[in-house]
């Protein structure tokens, strides 16, 4: 081998990197659940800045089904070059493994964390028609009527399913868990009084509340939210997964390389930055958690873990 070619074989080397972070397309945003829910809301609330970022346009794509794992098959499919994202509530991401004897995908070498988004704590809130206005009187109608009251949710196996779960069995109730897919089609069916409870980030939730065609009742997460001085949170109640709520983050392909995660993760945590987004982040009741990949990745593992609790608790299975 001469020294022309050693030469050449070196300057390669040295310009993977840069190739490796190269976006040359446009950028898809995959969201696994229905328009207008918190993930939703999210990618589109980010995508002008990222088109910006990126020198391309980001594409936001919803594509629905099976708690979210649908399009989470997708984004584990595609080519490992970080031009196809996901973005998903990642604590309902969490709970597949311990929920579906065969995944399509393996979360930890099919998905690589990018950045963590958001933490958005979450609102239970009923249908104005329940004769409750707070958490005791609520209790007290859903044990007087069991199976009367429905609380829907996102999906069987997400995260407000396991946590109106872990609440109804605190309560000694009896609800009955209705299924929509998704967030926002959920909220659609409660404020229309098709379902009477719901338990959902308070992104999305919160607008319904403010409007009157929902009631908050109480809220996750450590502190009492701004806009709802008055609705106590689980923690002050005693009820159980007091800190659940909806952990938005974006995950790449499994295999693509660190570069372009990397600069994936700096390109987004810079949007979420931006003033603009920022205020809009607090103003929907959400907290911004965005992080690099080593500390997503880790929180991902243990969130694993704490809901394969839960799910064998619950003898809950999903084949």
């Amino acid at each position: 081998m001469n020294r022309r070619t050693l030469l050449g074989l070196a300057a390669g080397a040295f310009a993977l990197p840069a190739r490796a972070q190269t976006l040359d397309r446009p950028v898809r945003i995959v969201v696994p659940f229905a328009p207008g829910g918190t993930s939703d809301i999210l990618a589109r609330l980010l995508a002008p800045t990222l088109t910006q970022s990126f020198g391309h346009n980001v594409v936001v794509e919803n594509r629905t089904g099976a708690g979210g794992n649908i399009g989470a098959d997708l984004v584990a499919k595609s080519a490992p070059d970080g031009h196809t994202l996901l973005l998903i509530d990642v604590s309902t991401l969490a709970t597949a493994p311990s929920l579906y004897a065969r995944l399509p995908f393996d979360l930890k070498r099919d998905l690589a964390p990018v950045t963590m988004l958001i933490y958005a704590p979450y609102i239970l809130a009923v249908h104005p028609s329940v004769p409750a206005r707070n958490a005791a009187e609520l209790v007290a109608y859903a044990k007087a009527n069991p199976q009367r009251v429905n609380i829907g949710h996102a999906g069987i196996g997400v995260g407000n399913h396991l946590t109106g779960l872990l609440v109804a069995q605190h309560w000694g109730a009896d609800l009955t868990q209705v299924p929509y897919r998704g967030g926002a089609a959920a909220l659609t069916a409660v404020a229309a009084g098709e379902a009477q409870m719901i338990i959902n980030g308070a992104t999305a939730t919160a607008p319904f509340c403010k409007q009157g065609t929902l009631r908050a009742i109480a809220v996750t997460g450590p502190a009492r939210l701004a806009d709802f001085p008055d609705v106590p949170t689980f923690a002050e109640l005693g009820w159980p997964a007091a800190q659940s709520g909806t952990w938005q983050g974006v995950l790449a392909q499994g295999a693509t390389p660190p570069a372009m995660v990397n600069r994936l993760a700096t390109d987004i945590r810079a949007a979420m930055a931006v003033p603009a987004t920022a205020e809009r982040i607090t103003a929907l009741g959400a907290v911004n958690k965005a992080e690099g990949p080593d500390s997503f990745r880790t929180w991902l593992d243990a969130e694993i873990e704490v809901w394969a609790g839960v799910v064998r608790a619950n003898n809950i299975r999903l084949d």
